[in-house]
């Protein structure tokens, strides 16, 4: 399939810069194949049903983006992609010219990192500093906010751009649809009798690039971290042993399913998932995904486009702009039914 083949038409204003002004007050676009419906994400209590299972990705972001200089002056901006260990992480390194294996990069206040070489199109760093990464990060780094919101982070961002169940430092960009949640959703959930999951996966900024490539086939997905609890599973597999549906909230909890699942049969514990999801791929784990809208021409689009169809998500996405819902990672959401 050709890459262009997922492209769609997106005025500016329509991409979300800030929040909804309350967390979970957004619309909500329901989709069951060429069926759509406009209504409100404060609505989903009354389309989930007892037995079913909601999975949540519980990562949290880390303050990803540093600004420094290179020994020789020039000015660099450095994101960090993963956390390696307490020292060193892997990151992109935008700059004049690349650094070479053995500079330093300098952070102010002190902060340094050695090169220490590179791997494919990321550089390896090692911090140079007793305290951990993820303290030097939330010290010294910035949020690291999407390229099209256009903002420099500030308090609501460091509030609104985290779930409320963000437990797991690792990411570094949110799992945008749980952004809608706030406790008292949780809760009406609950209530209504559907059980609540986790899955940690550790979001990666080449998660959200659009595909550069002619033929989706030649696109080459970066790898991110995942975990799945034994409870998980468990709650997985009970829910559909009683008829109830599983239901990702995000692309993230899908892929970390459908990866943990790979073999057929759904696996606890941790590995890593460069899964690449286009049409064709035949779901095991996922009936129903709660996701925000995205990025033309992206991995995410083409994923959505496997579950719910290709013609009927595109001709969704059509009816959502004629209709100004908000788009990408403040934005409103869409809840999906999976087409057989």
């Amino acid at each position: 399939m050709r890459t262009d083949e997922f492209d769609y038409t997106l005025p500016e204003r329509l991409i979300a810069q800030h929040p909804p002004e309350k967390r979970g007050s957004s619309r909500l676009l329901h989709a069951r194949g060429e069926i759509l419906e406009d209504i409100l994400f404060a609505d989903l209590p009354s389309l989930v049903r007892p037995d079913d299972v909601l999975v949540l990705n519980d990562t949290r972001v880390i303050k990803a983006r540093l600004s420094g200089s290179k020994e020789s002056g020039g000015k660099i901006e450095v994101l960090v992609e993963r956390v390696l260990d307490e020292h060193e992480v892997l990151a992109q390194v935008r700059a004049s010219h690349a650094p070479r294996a053995g500079s330093v990069l300098r952070f102010g206040k002190g902060l340094r990192a050695a090169v220490l070489g590179r791997q494919g199109e990321f550089f390896r760093l090692r911090f140079e500093h007793e305290q951990n990464v993820y303290a030097l990060l939330e010290q010294h780094g910035q949020l690291p906010l999407p390229p099209y919101i256009t903002h420099a982070p500030d308090a609501e961002d460091e509030q609104r751009y985290q779930t409320v169940f963000a437990s797991v430092a690792g990411a570094v960009a949110a799992p945008t649809a749980g952004l809608h949640f706030d406790e008292g959703m949780l809760q009406a959930l609950r209530d209504k009798g559907v059980h609540i999951a986790y899955v940690t996966l550790h979001v990666a900024a080449g998660t959200f690039q659009p595909v550069r490539a002619e033929h989706i086939h030649e696109h080459a997905m970066h790898s991110e971290r995942y975990e799945i609890p034994r409870e998980t599973v468990d709650a997985v597999l009970q829910a559909k042993a009683k008829g109830g549906r599983v239901i990702a909230v995000g692309t993230t909890s899908l892929r970390a399913l459908e990866s943990a699942a790979a073999g057929g049969e759904l696996k606890a514990g941790e590995s890593e998932t460069n899964i690449f999801i286009v049409p064709g791929y035949r779901f095991k784990m996922i009936d129903v995904l709660l996701t925000n809208f995205h990025l033309p021409r992206s991995t995410l689009l083409m994923l959505v486009c496997a579950f719910g169809g290709m013609k009927e998500m595109l001709a969704a996405y059509r009816h959502a702009v004629e209709k100004e819902y908000r788009f990408f990672s403040y934005g409103d959401a869409m809840l999906i039914e999976r087409k057989p």
